[in-house]
């Protein structure tokens, strides 16, 4: 009983990779990694413990497949910004991914840190309780005569200008298990992101935003954006 249950977490991470889903660099696909899972699990689950044991992402799982592709509407412009960069990345490394989020927010959700305010990524909240929300505020505002503004901010390029060490100060003042947070602190060193073109391979290293394609970041964007939420306004009047 007790093998069956640490099997469990990494095989219902594993199952859920998509089978259709491109591959990263090593080019192995969801369907690939499956089956070898079903061959070796016990080998594949003591990898995955490992790893968040010890707080330890393998490098070779944050290296991004990076494939450019033209904007709609954009096929004339000669700005760089015509082209959408999609990442691919490993799947033995989103696989560590969404156990290291899934248990992130179980802490985070489990001692209630998450301001009121957050609806985005929230198990049972959504978008529409957040309209509902600020159509309640400018109601109850009309009914006591006040006057009221309104401010809507779109931050552009938000995801791929997330800086790295204000993220990494959420499961530090969360009181996140250790090894969780050294999980993160390795996820977020030594990343890289690979352009293939014409027989020509371009590395850099990459410092901050989000790995297009990671299934951590709506976890880690909640992480940062919360430190915003709760910043103490001073009433002016």
């Amino acid at each position: 009983m007790i093998l069956i249950s640490l099997l469990r977490k990494p095989r219902n991470a594993v199952a859920s990779m998509d089978k259709k889903k491109a591959p990263g660099e090593d080019g192995i696909t969801g369907k690939v990694y499956k089956s070898a899972f079903e061959v070796f699990p016990r080998f594949i689950t003591a990898m995955y413990n490992g790893c968040l044991r010890r707080g330890l992402f393998p490098k070779r799982w944050k290296t991004a497949k990076l494939i450019p592709t033209v904007k709609p509407g954009k096929e004339n412009s000669d700005y760089v910004s015509k082209f959408r960069p999609i990442n691919f990345l490993n799947t033995g490394g989103k696989v560590l991914e969404k156990l290291l989020i899934n248990r992130i927010n179980r802490h985070v959700f489990a001692h209630d840190i998450t301001n009121k305010n957050q609806f985005g990524f929230t198990p049972q909240r959504s978008t529409i309780e957040k309209a509902m929300a600020v159509k309640g505020f400018i109601e109850e505002g009309f009914s006591a005569g006040e006057i009221i503004v309104l401010i809507s901010l779109n931050v552009k390029g938000a995801f791929d200008a997330a800086w790295w060490p204000s993220i990494l100060n959420g499961p530090k003042a969360y009181n996140c298990p250790k090894n969780l947070y050294n999980l993160s602190k390795s996820y977020f060193s030594q990343r890289t992101a690979v352009l293939s073109l014409n027989n020509v391979s371009i590395e850099r290293t990459v410092t901050k935003g989000n790995p297009q394609g990671s299934c951590c970041w709506p976890g880690y964007w909640n992480i940062l954006l919360n430190s915003i939420l709760n910043i103490e306004f001073t009433k002016m009047f």
